[in-house]
């Protein structure tokens, strides 16, 4: 049995979310048709988080173990071959029979874009979030920085839809960083909202941005975001931001797991 890694990098418009839905297009599905057909084997592709209907990825981490003797090569061709052109597998390689793509994840990066400017590129409309209005953003910075450590983000996370689950979970997330940074981009009209954590509850990266907006408008102050964690309230936070400008950026590993690394 041989175990694939891969690395993957989609365009999420046209897609409800990364996990496999009955009569919708989603990017696990899509992959798992795939690979069925090149190996006759029923296989599941797992990736190293659940991304919503509509958000993108650069660097989602996915593996699938398979008694296929295709080499990582082989199935990388075969994938870019057959899957529609908003899927690309980026890297390939057989790892270790430890290796899971989501319960070894040791961090995970998320961007979520706001453009300024008064007019949207047409090559970047759907990749970002346009707000030309005015904010305060050095007040949305003091107040992303407060999203450090671990917190219990029920404030800033959205239900489940069901009550025994959402009583069941652990609220609780450690952020390892959060910052608002203005874009190296040509125009200097973007701030990215970036963000790395071990892991994020449903909507969270989202509903944080939301947060951050309103204390970018006033609606809010940084003194208010501890308030936020206490109330335990996702009716008290800011509002959850359209998916269309988050992207998983990368996710991050303790060990290399490759076959012959010892592991």
């Amino acid at each position: 049995m041989h175990n694939i890694k891969l690395t993957l990098a989609y365009d999420g418009t046209h897609f409800h979310g990364w996990q496999s839905q009955p009569g919708k297009p989603t990017i696990q599905g899509a992959l798992n048709d795939v690979l069925r057909k090149i190996t006759q084997e029923k296989v599941i592709v797992h990736g190293a988080g659940r991304t919503d209907a509509g958000v993108h990825a650069r660097g989602q981490v996915g593996h699938f173990r398979t008694h296929s003797e295709m080499t990582p090569q082989e199935f990388q061709r075969a994938f870019n071959a057959l899957l529609p052109p908003a899927i690309r597998v980026l890297a390939a390689e057989e790892v270790g029979p430890d290796f899971h793509a989501r319960w070894l994840a040791r961090g995970k990066t998320y961007h979520y874009r706001i453009f300024r400017g008064r007019v949207v590129p047409p090559f970047d409309w759907r990749y970002v979030l346009h707000y030309p209005f005015p904010l305060n953003e050095d007040a949305m910075a003091e107040a992303a920085r407060l999203f450090e450590g671990e917190h219990d983000f029920t404030s800033f996370a959205a239900s489940t839809g069901c009550d025994d689950d959402d009583r069941e979970r652990s609220m609780t997330r450690e952020i390892f960083s959060s910052e608002v940074l203005r874009s190296a981009g040509a125009s200097g009209e973007e701030i990215v909202y970036a963000v790395r954590g071990r892991s994020f509850l449903r909507y969270m990266v989202r509903k944080l941005v939301g947060t951050l907006l309103d204390v970018g408008k006033g609606k809010f102050t940084p003194a208010d975001i501890p308030r936020l964690f206490e109330l335990r309230d996702r009716a008290a936070s800011g509002w959850t931001v359209p998916p269309q400008g988050l992207c998983l950026i990368s996710v991050d590993y303790a060990e290399p797991w490759r076959v012959g690394s010892g592991q």
